[in-house]
């Protein structure tokens, strides 16, 4: 017997749409899109003010599941929502006095440099042992966010959030790309180990070897990081010396900070000579040398009389001297120079910055931004030049290593101090004109991270706050208010020893981004090799 097809009804007319994805279909494919840009939100939560440190693990780990697996262009998207999600809020400070405008620029090319990254790590994703991988890479692309562009902006580097965590002795063994690198391994393996008991649950076959190496990747960073804590001590080897941190405030708040410069020299003068009284009157040691922030006397010793007279009464009333940051122009040149004051000798040393800020102390591109909005012009109306030396001032026989403000950043800017005898390090800050945003917290953890790389006794003089006194352990004992005017004083290890991390410099930053370009090779290669196998 035959059988005839039924006719096409309307109905049957109608079932290819119905295979089309639900509204709820729809919004599980924005999922990973969600999870990518929350997991950078989490990452920026685990950074300073808070000690939320061990916060980066979890974000690492869901953006480790956002990527896995990914087409290159899925995982560009969700490497710049991930930047999008930690930048934004981390940087949102360079936006305080200037506007939205330079905050937005920063944060869009940044997080272009993130979401490269995320397109290697999805890559890498599909090799074994893949979080080694995926790490090096994170590492490889904070190597590149710090030297590009316009000298780079290694704000945001995963070990300057790690001041207050487990890992920080690592610090110590290779600088700031080990502990990052530690952190990162330790958050992408998480996810790994999750992953493999998830597939273990479903009856699917799961490696051993897959396992162990997961494991390996959550646990050597932390054995690492115990097993390193011998390198951190706050032990004297080469003595000790007595050191005042001045903090004299600003008048007000904001970019007229630079419009006050007379202002902000008397009162860092003025509290220096108020230490000088409690000296006399037995309260405090008397220091063996002083320190001033940055820009404590924007107004140039060398060519102002009235300046220089200043500076020379308030060394001959602490009897010590003192570092001065000063703005100078020389030969037709603007520079940020630290000026070591004697109290007998007057100006005896200096340094000038080396790693000047862009478009704070310089201004790429002037003209293009002129055309677009003239008032980013005037805001930096003349570009300040670069020095050359490393900064070591002698202290009546102690050796100070000079890192001004934003070289902090930069890890060739502290390490050179010390393999030039630095005995301890001085960080001089103006975080004035970023008002009371987290900026200040930030830098101030850059500096303990510094301490404990270098093993270093660590001062951060700044003009408005938070100065602080850090022991080579990475410990803050004193610290000041923001907008206060006060002065610390205490007796603090000086150290000549050198760290792995001091003796090894870039070594082991340029390992991790061979082992990077290792891995996406690899991957590349993979991928080739599947294709002709179709």
């Amino acid at each position: 017997m035959t059988v005839s097809a039924p006719p096409v009804g309307p109905s049957d007319q109608l079932e290819p749409q119905a295979t089309r994805p639900s509204g709820a279909a729809r919004l599980l494919r924005l999922v990973p899109a969600a999870v990518a840009a929350l997991s950078g939100v989490l990452l920026y939560v685990s950074f300073p003010p808070r000690t939320l440190w061990w916060l980066a693990l979890p974000a690492f780990a869901l953006f480790g599941w956002a990527l896995r697996g990914r087409g290159w262009k899925a995982a560009l998207g969700l490497g710049y929502l991930f930047g999008l999600g930690f930048l934004l809020p981390l940087l949102v400070w360079t936006g305080v006095e200037v506007g939205p405008g330079p905050w937005l620029a920063l944060v869009a090319v940044e997080a272009v440099l993130v979401a490269l990254v995320g397109v290697g790590v999805a890559a890498v994703s599909r090799l074994p042992a893949w979080p080694l991988w995926a790490a090096a890479l994170w590492t490889a692309g904070e190597a590149v966010r710090a030297r590009v562009p316009f000298g780079g902006f290694p704000w945001g580097k995963i070990a300057f959030g790690q001041a207050d965590g487990v890992f920080l002795p690592l610090a110590a063994v290779g600088g700031t790309p080990v502990l990052g690198f530690a952190v990162v391994l330790c958050g992408f393996a998480l996810y790994e180990v999750v992953r493999l008991a998830l597939d273990r649950r479903h009856v699917r076959e799961v490696s051993r070897s897959a396992a162990a190496i997961a494991l390996l990747g959550v646990a050597v960073p932390v054995v690492g990081a115990l097993a390193a804590r011998p390198l951190v001590s706050d032990r004297a080897e080469d003595g000790t010396a007595t050191v005042a941190v001045i903090q004299g405030n600003v008048p007000r708040l904001g970019l007229e900070f630079n419009a006050q410069r007379r202002a902000v020299l008397d009162y860092h003068a003025r509290e220096t000579e108020r230490l000088a009284a409690r000296v006399a009157a037995g309260e405090v040691a008397k220091p063996d040398f002083v320190l001033w922030p940055e820009n404590s006397s924007d107004i140039d010793p060398f060519a102002y009389a009235d300046a220089a007279a200043v500076i020379d009464k308030a060394a001959k009333a602490i009897g010590a001297p003192i570092s001065v940051g000063g703005v100078v122009e020389r030969d037709g040149k603007l520079y940020n120079e630290q000026i070591l004051w004697d109290p007998v000798k007057g100006p005896t040393q200096t340094y000038d910055k080396r790693q000047v800020q862009p478009f704070g102390e310089y201004l790429p591109l002037r003209s293009l931004l002129g055309a677009i909005n003239e008032n980013w012009t005037t805001m930096v109306r003349e570009d300040f030049s670069r020095g050359s030396r490393p900064g070591v001032f002698d202290l009546d026989g102690t050796k100070v290593g000079l890192a001004t403000c934003y070289e902090a950043a930069f890890d060739w800017a502290v390490r050179d101090t010390v393999t030039h005898g630095a005995r301890m390090i001085s960080v001089p800050s103006n975080n004035a004109t970023f008002d009371r945003s987290e900026m200040t917290y930030q830098q101030l953890a850059m500096s303990r991270v510094r301490a404990v790389e270098h093993s270093r006794t660590v001062t951060v003089p700044v003009t408005s706050g938070v100065s602080a006194i850090i022991m080579p352990d990475g410990r803050i004992t004193q610290r000041t208010g923001m907008f206060v005017a006060d002065s610390l004083v205490q007796t603090v290890p000086l150290r000549s020893s050198e760290t792995p991390a001091t003796r090894l410099g870039i070594l082991p930053e340029t390992a991790l981004v061979l082992v990077a370009a290792g891995g996406l090779g690899w991957a590349v290669g993979a991928g080739l090799r599947g294709r002709r196998a179709r």
